[in-house]
C-alpha cells in the first residue's frame, strides 16, 4: 500500500455540486496508468469542504472503479471532531478503502498530547492502516519527530506523509535518517509537495504522495520507477523538467494550479473548486504551454482539449 506513486487526483465540483463524471475520468485516467495507489479526499481533494454524505459517496466512487485493477484507495478521514472522525472512519471502511489519512486538524491550536489523543482513539477503532498527515501549511500543527515515534507506535500506524525535505541530498538522506531512528522498522516514509518526489524517494523514501500524479500518473511513475530502481539522476532529471510546474506550485500552491490545469485540459469544467476556492487564471499557464503539450503527449490526452 505505502510504496511507490500515490496518486491525489482533485475533487471536481459542477455549480457546487461533485462533478461525478469528471472525477470518474481522473480515477480512470489513474487506474490505466496503474499507479502503486490512490488517495482520495486529500488537501488536493479538498476534504475540508465536503460534508459526510459528500465524502463517503466520493470514497464510493474511487473504490468502485480502482478494486477491478486491485489499485488500493487510501481516503482522508481528517476533520475538526474525534466524533466526525471516527464517523468518516467508519464511512471508509465501509467503502472498501485499504488504508486511510488522518491530518490533525483544528480551530484551537492543538498540543501534542491533544494530538496523540486523537491519534490513539481512532486507532482503536480502525481495521485498515492508517497514514499520518504531517502537513504544517493547512494544519499550523508542527510535529516533533518524538512524536511521530509515539504515533507511529500506535497499532495500524504504517506511514507518515512528510511535508518535503531538504533539497539538498546529504541533508536529504539525514532528515529521513533522523525520523526512521523514531519509528518502527518497516515503517514506510512518504514524501510530499511535488518539488521534492524525487528528491526524498533519493534519500529512502518509500512513497510519492503527488498532487501532478493525479494530472499526470504515467509522467510521475517514470520518474518513481527511476528512483526505485537506484537511478537517482535521471529522477532529478525528469524532476527538473517540471521546475516550471513546481514553481507555479511554489507561488499558488498546488490545489489551485492543478485545478486550472484540469480545467484546461478539459477534464473538468470552471471553476472545479468549491467557492470561495478559485483556480489561477489561465493566462498564467501560459508559461507552461509547451511543457503541459509535452505531458499532454506523453500521456495520451487528447490534443483537441489542450486547444
Amino acid at each position: 500500500m505505502f510504496t511507490g506513486l500515490s496518486a491525489f487526483p482533485l475533487t471536481p465540483l459542477k455549480e457546487e455540486v461533485v462533478d461525478e463524471a469528471a472525477f470518474a475520468g481522473l480515477i480512470d485516467r489513474l487506474v490505466q496508468a496503474r499507479v502503486d495507489s490512490i488517495g482520495v479526499l486529500g488537501s488536493t481533494g479538498n476534504y475540508m469542504y465536503f460534508d459526510r454524505e459528500e465524502r463517503r459517496r466520493i470514497t464510493e466512487l474511487a473504490v468502485g472503479q480502482a478494486q477491478a485493477a486491485a489499485i488500493p484507495v487510501m481516503a482522508s478521514i481528517s476533520a475538526l471532531r474525534v466524533r466526525d472522525v471516527l464517523n468518516l472512519a467508519e464511512d471508509a471502511q465501509r467503502a472498501g478503502v485499504k488504508a486511510v489519512l488522518l491530518a490533525p486538524v483544528s480551530y484551537q491550536p492543538l498540543t501534542d498530547e491533544e494530538t496523540y489523543s486523537l491519534y490513539e482513539q481512532v486507532t482503536r477503532h480502525l481495521s485498515v492502516p492508517l497514514c499520518v498527515y504531517d502537513n504544517p501549511r493547512t494544519t499550523k500543527f508542527v510535529f516533533s519527530d518524538e512524536l511521530h515515534g509515539r504515533i507511529a507506535a500506535l497499532p495500524r500506524v504504517q506511514s507518515i506523509k512528510l511535508p518535503g525535505v531538504p533539497a539538498d541530498p546529504k541533508e536529504a538522506a539525514e532528515r529521513v535518517n533522523r525520523l526512521r531512528a523514531f519509528v518502527p522498522d518497516g515503517f514506510a516514509l512518504g514524501v510530499s509537495v511535488d518539488r521534492y518526489g524525487a528528491s526524498g524517494l533519493n534519500a529512502g523514501c518509500d512513497v510519492w504522495y503527488s498532487v501532478l500524479g493525479g494530472l499526470f500518473p504515467r509522467t510521475c511513475l517514470e520518474l518513481v520507477r527511476h528512483a526505485q530502481a537506484g537511478r537517482a539522476e535521471e529522477a532529478l532529471r525528469l524532476s527538473e523538467r517540471l521546475e516550471p510546474i513546481w514553481a507555479l506550485f511554489d507561488r499558488h500552491g498546488g490545489l489551485r494550479v492543478a485545478a486550472a490545469i484540469a480545467i484546461k485540459l478539459g477534464l473538468s469544467e470552471a471553476p472545479a473548486l468549491p467557492l470561495p476556492l478559485a483556480p489561477i487564471e489561465q493566462a498564467e499557464l501560459q508559461e507552461i504551454e509547451g511543457l503541459l503539450e509535452f505531458l499532454s503527449a506523453q500521456e495520451g490526452i487528447a490534443k483537441a482539449k489542450i486547444e
